[in-house]
This record gives structure tokens, C-alpha cells and sequence, in this order.
């Protein structure tokens, strides 16, 4: 197994905005290499970290990261879906959070790492399972679903115009053979879409489809208003709760549903007073999405696209 690291983003606004208390309870539910939680741990004396990853290499490597820097002592590693945070939390014993951490991109590793198949750079196996126990594969995807199911799946997760061409395209040529590589794969999308109107902003042409593709295959969008809304119930009061997504279909449901907790009153705007009695569950702290700065760009290209929103728990 290659080294698992992932170079956190926005780390310094995640920890200042989780307003870590040294004797608090955090969960960071996306743990990846570990590079956010070892920077909560640091925060930590009394206090109890709870790292939640559905990647086995992920889990094995944070543990590993996290003992050698000689804080596992506040630390528990669990292997499972921040989707299910609330009842894993609560068969553990920590049924409220003074904070928690989500960062919802793939981590470098993962995009690095040719098996995973999550890179349209190379010529790996086209895979994008971020639990190597799951059944269903980007390849399952490609090969077996219809032309149409293909072309909503890449127009509702990929926002991609040309949806429907790439989805002709490949059900054209998985009829000489199969699509199991992701070169394979990019040379179907640099076929369908015509080179003259693809984006002006440099972006891969295959950028858009491969997204669209992880998504369906590790199921990231359906739960996730589910979850965000569970991970917050279990908030103290002044409990701090960040969420870092990476494209817009992300951070819109982040958005909406720290919004909706914000503002849950569902009475007329011309009722001069609250009648329906829904009280809000948080408190917006960021109206507007965190960036990153210059300094992290020019280290970290990936950060670009990150978008920081933060709520606390009333």
C-alpha cells in the first residue's frame, strides 16, 4: 500500500472556526490522512477527538499518523460514513460534539493513487470506490447503465452540457468493448465533446463527468442534507460545526440546509409574529463562503475550488 497523506485545506479557518475548548468533544467525520484532525488534536488536553472514514487505507494511515505524533491517547479511529455519524457517535458514548469537521473532496492521495481510478491524468482502472468493500464501480456504471440513466447521472452530478453526447459516445463504443480504464474513458469524452467549445477556463474536458461518476458511485449527494442536519442535532450550545465542499452541487446543500437550521420559522413573512414554533437549531457564523488565500493557492492548487461554511450550535 502506497503512503495515504492528503494535504488539508483551509486548515488554519477550520481550526479557528471550530473555536477548539482544550477539554472538548470533536468529531471530524471525513478523516482522510489526518491532517485536520492532528491540527484538532494538537488544541486538545482533556478533550476527545472521533475521526469517521469509510476508507480503510485512510483509517489504518490517520492511526498510524496520529500515534506517532503521540496523540492517540485523545483519539478514536471508526470505520464507517459520516452519513451515519449521529448513531455511530451514539453507540460510542459521545451523544453531543463541542465541534465537527467535514471535508468533502477526494483526498490527494485518493487522486494520486492510479487503483482508485479517480484521476483522468493516467491509465489506471476505472474504479472511483473510496471503500474498496463496496460492489459498484465507475466501470459497473459506464457498462451497464443505460444511455439515458447515463446522461442524467453526468448532467445531475457533473453539470456537464454535453451529457447527453458523452453518454451516446459510450454506449456506442462499449458495444466493440468494454470502458474499464480511465484513459479509456477520457478518450470517449475528448470524442464527444468538440474541442472548439469546450470551457475557455482550462478545466479537463473530462473533469466534469469523472465528478459526476464518483458521486454516483460512492453515493455522496443523497444523504448528505440528512447527515449535515444529524451532525448538527448533536451539537452543544457554541458548538462550532465547518463543512468544506468542492463544487457547486456541494455547497449549495450546504448552504441551504445550515440556512434552513438558521431559519427554520415557516410563517407567512407577514405575520408580525412567530405562530408556527420552530426554533432554530444554529447560528450562522459565515454568510458567505471561506476561500482560500493566495499563499495556500500557490501551494496547494487543489484549494481553489474550496469553499469553507461554518454554523454554532444554539
Amino acid at each position: 500500500m502506497s503512503e495515504f497523506y492528503h494535504r488539508p485545506v483551509l486548515l488554519d479557518e477550520c481550526i479557528n472556526g471550530l473555536a477548539i475548548k482544550p477539554d472538548g468533544t470533536y468529531l471530524d467525520g471525513t478523516l482522510g490522512g489526518g491532517g485536520h484532525a492532528c491540527a484538532v488534536l494538537a488544541h486538545l488536553t482533556r478533550g476527545h477527538l472521533y475521526g469517521i472514514d469509510r476508507d480503510g487505507e485512510a483509517i489504518e494511515a490517520a492511526s498510524r499518523r496520529i500515534e506517532e505524533s503521540g496523540l492517540s491517547d485523545r483519539f478514536t479511529a471508526v470505520r464507517g460514513n459520516f452519513h451515519d455519524a449521529k448513531a455511530l457517535l451514539t453507540e460510542l458514548g459521545a451523544a453531543r460534539l463541542d465541534g465537527a469537521l467535514l471535508d468533502l473532496g477526494v483526498s490527494s492521495h485518493q487522486l494520486d493513487e492510479g487503483g482508485r481510478g479517480f484521476s483522468y491524468h493516467g491509465d489506471f482502472p476505472l474504479d472511483m470506490r473510496m471503500d474498496k468493500s463496496a460492489h459498484l464501480t465507475a466501470a459497473d456504471i459506464v457498462n451497464t447503465y443505460s444511455q439515458s440513466e447515463l446522461a442524467r447521472i453526468i448532467t445531475l452530478y457533473g453539470e456537464e452540457n454535453w451529457a447527453a453526447q458523452i453518454a451516446r459516445v459510450i454506449c456506442d463504443r462499449r458495444k466493440a468493448q468494454p470502458i474499464l480504464t480511465t484513459a479509456q474513458l477520457v478518450d470517449v469524452i475528448d470524442a464527444a465533446i468538440p474541442k472548439k467549445l469546450r470551457a475557455k477556463d482550462g478545466s479537463h474536458p473530462a473533469r466534469r463527468t469523472f465528478q459526476a461518476l464518483r458521486i454516483a458511485v460512492n453515493d455522496e449527494l443523497e444523504p448528505l442534507e440528512r447527515a449535515l442536519r444529524d451532525i448538527a442535532s448533536l451539537l452543544k450550545p457554541g458548538g462550532r460545526f465547518c463543512v468544506i465542499a468542492f463544487h457547486s452541487l456541494e455547497d449549495r446543500i450546504v448552504k441551504n440546509t445550515f440556512k434552513a437550521l438558521a431559519y427554520p420559522c415557516t410563517c407567512p413573512k407577514s405575520f408580525p409574529v412567530c405562530v408556527c414554533g420552530k426554533k432554530p437549531a444554529v447560528r450562522l457564523i459565515t454568510n458567505k463562503p471561506i476561500t482560500a488565500g493566495e499563499t495556500e493557492l500557490n501551494e496547494n492548487p487543489r484549494a481553489r475550488s474550496a469553499l469553507l461554511r461554518i454554523c454554532e450550535g444554539i
